[in-house]
């Protein structure tokens, strides 16, 4: 299983201190972090994408691209791609760029992110979040799959004749996740793709998350891409770690009550029974973790939120440190263990393992070109009935 930790790049002042950084600062701190992650041995850092305050990361591949030149083995994502109002050309071209310089050290999860008034500021209709999800993918595959491309459909201009530059390298789209924390349309198109899918759950008990992650699996068998228990998980989580569980409560409790995320509201008590925030010891967090994969089954990647609500810098840096040398080993080995069998993946497909298994396969990209629809199951994801009315009750709102 892969371990990582991910960045919402939140803009917070410190309670302890009044201090505020300034959006410099924070870029700053965030190159920072992802790089005494993958000094520290962590295997996976993640970037979300937003473009508001109090947040800063609003160009995630050019973060990413940075740190492709000054990190050596880390995984390189994204914690949300905005698949809905970003151009997929420009998805397409942007993330191509960055598997190329990154040399495949890289992958990407979309998602429709959080903040509502983000569609009309790019042109969007957030009523239409779904049905724009589905369609961009559906050309973004396209773009990756196809050197010519003639396209239409209802959220952007035609395309004839266009080649998205550079090609993926080696002929090989980068992996992709999609990110859903309440949508079962999300979690069809990930399955009806065969792509990876990623349930943050952050704010939801293991019980829905459960559930989401276990029609994904149905789904993903159903569409011919292997048994459930071969579907490609992730999940999200929150930790806070002192060798004693009494300083890091003690420590933690100031940046939760006041945390623009979710001060005010439930006690630290209450939220950490009813999500996965893990406020404690190395061992209670190792024992927690370690039985999240007897709710959703063997999963392939565990992602960490460590990084907000004000939290100094060295404060994260200690706990990359508590998570690299006292958690991830022990915890990798109890979850491994769990694995019911051998052709179950042990983690995310690599760049070198999808070249070469397209190869096997004999699906070079160049044999996708003028394909129709999904080469494996010759279905395209945007026809699927659940997805078609979908996207009619969305233009019946309107």
């Amino acid at each position: 299983m892969q371990f990582g930790i991910f960045s919402v790049s939140d803009v917070t002042t410190d309670p302890t201190t009044g201090h505020t950084p300034d959006d410099t600062e924070r870029v700053k701190v965030m190159l920072t972090i992802a790089q005494h992650a993958d000094q520290a041995g962590l295997d996976v850092f993640a970037t979300g994408e937003h473009h508001n305050p109090p947040f800063v990361a609003s160009s995630p591949t050019t973060m990413l691209g940075y740190l492709a030149g000054v990190t050596n083995n880390i995984i390189l994502s994204t914690a949300t791609t905005l698949i809905t109002t970003n151009d997929p050309v420009r998805i397409a071209e942007e993330y191509a760029m960055l598997q190329v310089i990154a040399d495949g050290r890289m992958d990407l999860m979309l998602g429709r992110g959080n903040t509502g008034p983000v569609y009309p500021w790019f042109g969007q209709d957030i009523r239409t979040g779904v049905p724009l999800a589905i369609e961009n993918y559906a050309l973004l595959r396209r773009l990756w799959t196809e050197d010519v491309v003639d396209w239409q459909g209802r959220f952007r201009t035609p395309l004839q004749g266009f080649t998205a530059t550079p090609r993926p390298l080696d002929g090989v789209p980068p992996f992709v996740w999609h990110g859903s924390i309440r949508t079962p349309e999300i979690a069809e198109q990930a399955a009806h793709y065969g792509d990876g899918f990623l349930h943050n759950n952050l704010f939801w008990p293991m019980e829905h998350t459960a559930k989401m992650v276990h029609y994904y699996r149905q789904r993903f068998e159903h569409y011919g891409h292997g048994r459930a228990d071969q579907a490609i998980v992730g999940l999200g989580g929150q930790v806070f770690v002192r060798p004693n569980s009494q300083d890091a409560v003690r420590e933690f409790r100031p940046y939760f009550d006041v945390a623009p995320v979710y001060g005010y509201g439930p006690s630290l008590e209450d939220f950490s029974a009813q999500t996965p925030l893990t406020v404690g010891s190395p061992q209670q967090v190792i024992d927690r973790y370690g039985t999240f994969v007897d709710k959703v089954g063997y999963y392939q990647r565990q992602m960490f939120l460590i990084d907000h609500a004000g939290l100094p810098l060295k404060t994260v840096l200690e706990q990359i440190d508590i998570l690299a040398a006292d958690i991830i080993p022990e915890l990798r080995r109890i979850v491994e263990a769990k694995r019911p069998a051998a052709d179950i993946p042990l983690n995310p497909p690599t760049h070198a393992e999808r070249v070469a298994a397209d190869k096997a396969a004999g699906q070079h990209h160049q044999a996708h070109v003028g394909a129709v629809g999904d080469p494996y199951t010759g279905h395209r994801v945007e026809d699927h009935p659940s997805l078609a009315y979908r996207s009619q009750h969305d233009e019946q709102a309107q």
